[in-house]
């Protein structure tokens, strides 16, 4: 059965451009947050590695968003790792989080500088503090697309995130990047968690204040 309107053009006749006060169980992300006990499980030639980081992440609001009928809120975001007591930058990552009150979906859009785009989908109630977000190779609504090489030897197959708010000011998730690594019989779990603190506000668009 068809879940959506007929009328696929007309916009929402009413929406706020207060987008803090509209993100569900996005709300206790906006902001800009820090996190300096970052563990990462990685592959290497000799088997899994893991790695210390330290992470900057920075996520705005932006300002409603339309397909039609249908009507996100959501955040901007950029994630800037660094391994500790080093410069150069350690990962890299740029995209959206997105809410749809309508269905209570969220999506999760991730562009990494290596030759990779991912978006992961997942649904919550507005009130909710945890929530998990998943993408599969092959999805067309949830999918993950990586340049030739990465296709070839480090090929992911399927991605995972827990998002997880908490009373102190603090939120914290735990992702797996399910690889197929070539000449390995075994999908390899790439794992990352973290959990951040707040070092600053969001700052909503002037006009909405």
């Amino acid at each position: 059965m068809n879940e959506f309107p007929s009328d696929i053009f007309t916009e929402p006749q009413s929406y706020s451009v207060d987008t803090l006060k509209n993100l569900g169980p996005l709300t206790g992300m906006a902001g800009i947050w820090e996190g300096i006990r970052g563990l990462d499980v990685k592959p290497k030639a000799d088997g899994p590695k893991k790695q210390a980081y330290v992470e900057r992440i920075e996520l705005q609001p932006i300002d409603p968003q339309t397909n039609g009928p249908q009507l996100f809120y959501g955040l901007r975001y950029h994630t800037h790792i660094t391994k500790p007591e080093q410069i150069k930058t350690y990962h890299d990552q740029v995209g959206y989080w997105l809410w749809e009150p309508a269905t209570g979906n969220i999506l999760h859009t991730l562009s990494l500088p290596r030759g990779m785009i991912t978006m992961a989908s997942g649904n919550a109630k507005a009130n909710d503090r945890e929530f998990e977000l998943l993408a599969k190779e092959n999805d067309p609504c949830a999918g993950i697309s990586s340049n030739a090489f990465l296709n070839y030897a480090f090929r992911t197959v399927e991605f995972r995130i827990r998002v997880s708010i908490h009373e102190n000011d603090t939120w914290s998730y735990e992702q797996d990047t399910v690889m197929k690594i070539k000449d390995q019989a075994e999908l390899f779990h790439h794992v990352d968690n973290n959990t951040l603190n707040r070092i600053g506000e969001a700052t909503p668009n002037p006009l909405a204040r």
